[in-house]
């Protein structure tokens, strides 16, 4: 994407600040002037007025040249406030729009990218974005009109004393391009490194525990060490563009106003320079010098803006979102579930679940089993669309999942994880997941149903006790709980539990199990199911193998056969002391 057309779509989302964007350019044009004239006001001050012996003269002009100053600190201010909020406000209405994008996902796109590269998109590339107003479009508009404006007034003042300035500007213009160019490539490492370091420490501190339990601290240290390393280097790489760029600068700058000098100083002896012009013309020169000196540093951190511009846009455009077209709505979805030739794969070559076909009556519990790596996650998760099928047709309550609205869809079917998620903050806000619609009666009267009352009353604070990120200060029994209470809440007309009581211990397992006759009543579930105690409970038994369903039906049906794929799970896995417990 070039430079041009990341620019044409953040214009976009100047168009509601546009105000702002006209004042700001405003205001540059204003400065400009009045920026070089001050200059002139010491040149005309010193030949007009202080040779000349005219004091009122010099005091008219010395409260021209203090309210010019006034003014021009003034616009300054307000110019840096009004491109600083521009910036802000863009990167806000930014930070929405690609979160936003973000929620409309799918699953598939998240299974494959870092966490870190997502979180630098959204916050340090949105904060590098910010420059592209704050230091470097309008201020490169402003800096350029001060550069033209200076350099007419002093070719207006005297040619000559000018073109002796100028003698060294090429080389100036030289180092600044060099220095741009360098910058730029430092810059494009320096991103490249922050989004590893972010990919990695989100991905290692998530998985600490992991970490400590393999004593393989020494080996991610040494794997940090290196990306820190290399991070640091890039930064260094461009810290040493920087300091070899402005004092290069400050030395071509001296070597004008040395020329300036040595040559006006003549001119003043022969008649040729005036007095006022020598005095003003050193200012004109640190007018000149001071936008050339920065507009090079601005044209990098309008380029670097634009990179950011250009890395956050690509997310935008990763087009992956869930079709969300359906149109039929209603309050429930009660009703038979059907499965029609379904198949569904991951990466598009291998199939996870191929050709699965079965009907769960509505109101009916079905039981899901079969070996690791069989497809009983994968089914389920096709329901509610976190991952689209390949081929085939799944039907809620007689019409095909595609036809509802994914907040409708959703809405209805409560899922409970094996690897359940609990946010940051009160046991109350992640049983509500903060739905401040919800009564704290209908809350307690739920926990009470599930039996996780008692659990809750003993915490610090009850339902008011605060979590900790994922929950880690309270025990996976009390967790799962929680999550209980959380699906409970929805009223689903579906709910699927996802090995959801396999990590439990036998007591908190009772307490669910007891409850979990009452959590079905009067509405469909699927259980993967690990222990016998869930296999009992069901109407129906859905038993996998790689990707395929190779039994269905009653369970003591399926027990009566022969040689029958279930018989054989069930004898090995589920008549074990844990199965029975």
């Amino acid at each position: 994407m070039s430079g041009y057309q990341v620019l044409k779509r953040l214009a976009v989302f100047v168009r509601p600040y546009r105000g702002l964007f006209w004042t700001s350019a405003l205001l540059a044009v204003a400065m400009a002037p009045l920026n070089a004239w001050m200059p002139y006001l010491a040149n005309v001050m010193v030949d007009e007025h202080i040779l000349k012996r005219d004091l009122p003269g010099l005091q008219r002009l010395a409260l021209y040249y203090l309210g010019a100053l006034v003014v021009l600190s003034a616009f300054r201010y307000a110019f840096t406030l009004m491109t600083n909020s521009l910036g802000q406000n863009i990167i806000l209405d930014l930070r929405r729009r690609i979160y936003d994008h973000l929620l409309g996902l799918r699953l598939s796109y998240f299974d494959r990218t870092p966490v870190g590269t997502n979180t630098t998109r959204v916050i340090n590339d949105l904060e590098t974005v910010n420059s592209v107003f704050s230091e470097g479009l309008i201020t490169i508009l402003a800096d350029a009109l001060a550069l033209f404006t200076v350099l007419g007034l002093m070719l207006y003042t005297s040619v000559k004393l000018t073109l002796i300035c100028l003698v060294s500007f090429p080389l100036l213009l030289i180092a600044s391009y060099v220095f741009k160019e360098k910058v730029k490539a430092s810059f494009q490492r320096v991103r490249n490194e922050v989004a590893r370091m972010n990919a990695f420490l989100q991905e290692h501190l998530t998985g600490m525990k992991t970490v400590q339990i393999f004593a393989a601290e020494n080996r991610v240290l040494s794997k940090f060490r290196k990306i820190n390393r290399e991070y640091t280097q890039a930064n260094i790489d461009g810290i040493f563009y920087y300091a070899v760029f402005f004092p290069v600068v400050e030395i071509i700058s001296a070597a004008s106003l040395g020329f300036m000098v040595w040559w006006g100083a003549q001119g003043v002896i022969g008649g040729e320079v005036t007095i006022g012009q020598l005095v003003a013309f050193p200012m004109y020169l640190t007018r000149l010098f001071q936008p050339v000196r920065t507009l090079a540093d601005k044209f990098n951190t309008l380029q670097m803006g634009l990179l950011a511009a250009s890395r956050v846009f690509a997310l935008m455009d990763v087009d992956e979102s869930h079709e969300d077209q359906g149109t039929r709505e209603g309050p429930h979805l009660k009703g038979d579930l059907e499965f029609r030739s379904v198949s569904f794969s991951y990466d598009g070559t291998r199939n996870a679940l191929q050709d699965i076909s079965f009907i769960l009556p509505q109101g009916k519990m079905l039981a899901v089993v079969g070996t690791t790596g069989s497809g009983k996650t994968s089914l389920i998760n096709l329901i509610n669309r976190l991952y689209e099928m390949s081929d085939g047709n799944i039907f809620l309550a007689g019409r095909d999942i595609r036809e509802y609205p994914l907040s409708q869809l959703r809405s209805r079917i409560a899922v409970v994880l094996q690897d359940l998620f609990l946010f940051q903050g009160t046991v109350l806000e992640n049983m509500t997941l903060k739905n401040a619609d919800l009564p704290f009666e209908k809350v307690l009267e739920a926990s009470k149903a599930i039996g996780a009352h008692p659990y809750i009353m003993q915490l610090p604070g009850d339902y008011g006790y605060v979590l900790s990120e994922r929950g880690a200060n309270l025990s996976v029994g009390q967790r799962q709980l929680i999550s209980f209470v959380r699906a409970l809440l929805t009223d689903p007309d579906l709910l699927i539990l996802d090995e959801a009581t396999s990590a439990l211990d036998s007591e908190t397992e009772s307490i669910l199990q007891a409850a979990l006759g009452k959590l079905v009543e009067h509405r469909s579930s699927i259980v993967i199911a690990h222990r016998l105690s869930t296999i009992q409970q069901a109407d129906l038994v859905l038993a996998l193998e790689k990707g395929r369903i190779v039994e269905f039906g009653p369970p003591d049906e399926l027990l009566r056969l022969p040689q029958g794929f279930y018989k054989r799970l069930f004898e090995k896995y589920f008549q074990t002391p844990a199965a029975l417990s």
